[in-house]
């Protein structure tokens, strides 16, 4: 790849991301300071992701893949996301935001599968090549993070009493209009011509639904679905919790999520090979677990170390689960369904899952504080500590760990290979 090229592809994914982490990581605090949203009036909010995720890859799959260069639709796509993301700016109720956010995350969602498309496209060797650019998406969510808590001071008490977190949607839709108008200046991606067409079930990956034939492919696949819910919790709750218990810099803090998702990935090609998918799997469902225990019972005083050490767990809960899912997928799917079956756990985890996860967060939410819970932060981190305790335990005993074909563990970051249409969060 040329060294010019290597440069226009680093920053479109540093911007990417920095877009998508300059607002998503606090909206929980915004919405419940700024717009005094309720639990299920938040859950709402988030649960546009999900709807976003569903919808993605009817945008790639039928029109982007067929018609227009990856490019172009990436710009417009952004720059329509600039002019929401300063409706979103200027809204101060739920009402008039919800429409704002649920058009966004359907423009943004299918944005992540763009970047990929132009990146791979310019390279030769993607398996060598992609990990240097898609790292600077990270980078670029790392540095959404700490500019929020240490350069402008948004997400201290002050700056929240002041109302300034809705400063993040201004950041993120000047970024996303300078993307979208840099769009237009990266290697040109047409269309690639294909022999027929794509069915809406070849799309979603339905075209894969015969693999829970399979026991062990299906209680992985449900698994999956329902280690979602706990995730929901981790994305709604975590940024107004450390708020609300007075952690400093917040934002800039859970940046050590992303730090650590990067550091366990170079160490999951090891684990996998020693221990295989169920060893594997399981570490991450009982990280899950182990975290949300160390948030209800840590404080920001002299027990602030068990509310980092939870943050730092994401790369363990993030990469042992889903890369190894990912892994395991591909190999059980075989060369004619590869596509379809992560097309579908995506589908599944991603809009299902987390649409179910978003909501029963919302529900717990409602539920302790209309109950007056003495610790509301404890009685709620408790739920979903439960929940992937229990799945793990289910997943212990129902699924056989029998010997999976060889599949090689992506040497990219997590994020990338989920499906043609729509990838997760950092």
């Amino acid at each position: 790849m040329h060294s010019i090229t290597r440069i226009k592809l680093s920053i479109m994914m540093f911007l990417e991301f920095f877009i998508w982490g300059a607002w998503f990581v606090t909206l929980g605090t915004f919405l419940g300071n700024n717009l005094k949203a309720s639990d299920l009036e938040s859950a709402s909010v988030f649960s546009t992701q999900s709807f976003g995720a569903i919808i993605a890859p009817f945008i790639i799959g039928m029109i982007a893949d067929k018609y227009f260069n990856a490019e172009r639709i990436l710009g417009i796509l952004h720059l329509v996301g600039a002019v929401l993301m300063y409706q979103m700016y200027q809204s101060t109720e739920v009402s008039t935001f919800y429409p704002y956010v649920f058009a966004y995350m359907v423009a943004y969602m299918p944005t992540l599968a763009l970047v990929n498309s132009v990146s791979f496209r310019q390279m030769k060797n993607p398996e060598k090549e992609f990990s240097t650019i898609r790292v600077w998406g990270t980078l670029g969510w790392i540095a959404a993070g700490l500019s929020i808590s240490y350069i402008f001071h948004w997400d201290s008490a002050e700056g929240i009493g002041q109302g300034l977190l809705r400063n993040t949607f201004l950041m993120a839709g000047v970024a996303s209009a300078i993307l979208g108008v840099y769009s237009f200046l990266l290697p040109k991606t047409p269309p690639v011509k294909s022999e027929g067409s794509s069915s809406v079930s070849e799309i979603l990956g339905l075209d894969a639904i015969k693999l829970l034939k399979s026991r062990d492919f299906l209680i992985f696949f449900l698994a999956s679905v329902l280690i979602c819910i706990p995730l929901a919790f981790y994305y709604q709750n975590a940024n107004p919790f450390l708020t609300d218990v007075g952690l400093e810099n917040p934002t800039g803090k859970m940046t050590i999520g992303q730090i650590s998702e990067v550091l366990f990935l170079l160490l999951l090609p090891v684990f996998f090979s020693k221990y295989g998918f169920k060893k594997t799997i399981l570490v991450g469902m009982v990280a899950w677990a182990v975290r949300y225990v160390l948030f209800a019972y840590g404080n920001a005083g002299e027990l602030s170390f068990m509310l980092i050490i939870g943050i730092a767990l994401h790369g363990i809960c993030y990469d042992f689960f889903f890369v190894s899912g990912q892994i395991y997928t591909d190999a059980r799917a075989g060369e004619k369904y590869k596509s379809s079956a992560q097309g579908l756990v995506t589908l599944a985890t991603y809009g299902v899952g987390m649409l179910i996860g978003f909501w029963v967060a919302g529900y717990i939410g409602e539920y302790y504080r209309g109950a007056g819970a003495e610790n509301l932060w404890q009685s709620i981190w408790l739920v979903p500590a439960g929940i992937a305790a229990v799945v793990a335990l289910l997943f212990l005993l129902l699924f056989r760990d029998q010997k999976t074909p060889k599949a090689e563990v992506p040497a990219f970051e997590p994020e990338t290979d989920r499906s043609p249409a729509v990838t997760s969060l950092p």
